[in-house]
């Protein structure tokens, strides 16, 4: 059986990857930071036949990042897939011009240092893995092609994660780690506000975290597709 480690599975796209993954067989480590939220997944998981364990994880506390980390093992053997999902501040109400830097702050801690750090700290699980993969949740926002004065904290987390994306496909490709970034599209989340159903979202990360060996990593995509940096 394979495991996959999500952070901030607790709802929208990670609690519907979870799903979606949990009924291709996947054991889901579920990463969440909140403790009742977390045990509500489990349950919620298991529940539909999936075998799913929480993982407290909290994103912008390293000390947290290094434990989950540390329970890998203990749960699952081993890891075999990462979803870096977890994510802050879609900060619709900024400009460049005039932000508020906690937020800035705060969102480059969570959205792209913490998927860095989670990576860094997975790594020896995955290296052991005979098709290991990360997947690392992006967004359009972050794209040079799109770029524009608005949501500037959550915009430059996610150029940041796309930077990363393509640094760790470079890095890890002697390992045979397949690294992509996907971009759900505008979804029906709590952060999306609205956009399409929430499964047609999952299912390109499902597609990124299960892609064959000889598939492609250093991508950005949606929907299977490649889309512009």
């Amino acid at each position: 059986m394979k495991t996959v480690l999500i952070t901030g599975a607790n709802r929208g796209l990670g609690l519907e990857v979870a799903h979606q993954l949990g009924a291709k067989g996947f054991h889901v480590l579920a990463g969440i930071r909140n403790a009742e939220a977390g045990r509500r997944a489990e349950a919620l998981l298991r529940g539909a036949g999936i075998r799913a364990d929480y993982v407290p994880l909290d994103m912008a506390a390293p000390d947290m990042i290094a434990a989950a980390a540390d329970m890998i093992a203990g749960m699952a053997g081993g890891l075999d897939v990462l979803i870096n999902n977890a994510a802050v501040h879609y900060d619709t109400h900024q400009r460049v011009g005039a932000p508020d830097f906690a937020i800035v702050e705060e969102a480059l801690a969570i959205n792209t240092v913490g998927a860095w750090r989670m990576t860094v700290a997975a790594l020896p699980h995955l290296l052991r893995s005979e098709a290991p993969r990360i997947v690392n949740v992006s967004s359009e926002s972050g794209a040079w092609s799109s770029m524009t004065g608005t949501t500037p904290a959550y915009s430059l987390s996610k150029i940041g994660l796309n930077a990363l994306t393509r640094m760790m496909a470079s890095e890890f490709r002697g390992d045979g780690i397949l690294v992509n970034a996907v971009c759900p599209g505008w979804t029906a989340t709590d952060m999306g506000g609205g956009g399409r159903p929430v499964p047609e979202g999952a299912r390109g990360i499902v597609w990124a975290a299960t892609l064959p060996d000889d598939g492609p990593t250093g991508g950005f995509f949606r929907d299977g597709k490649p889309i512009d940096w």
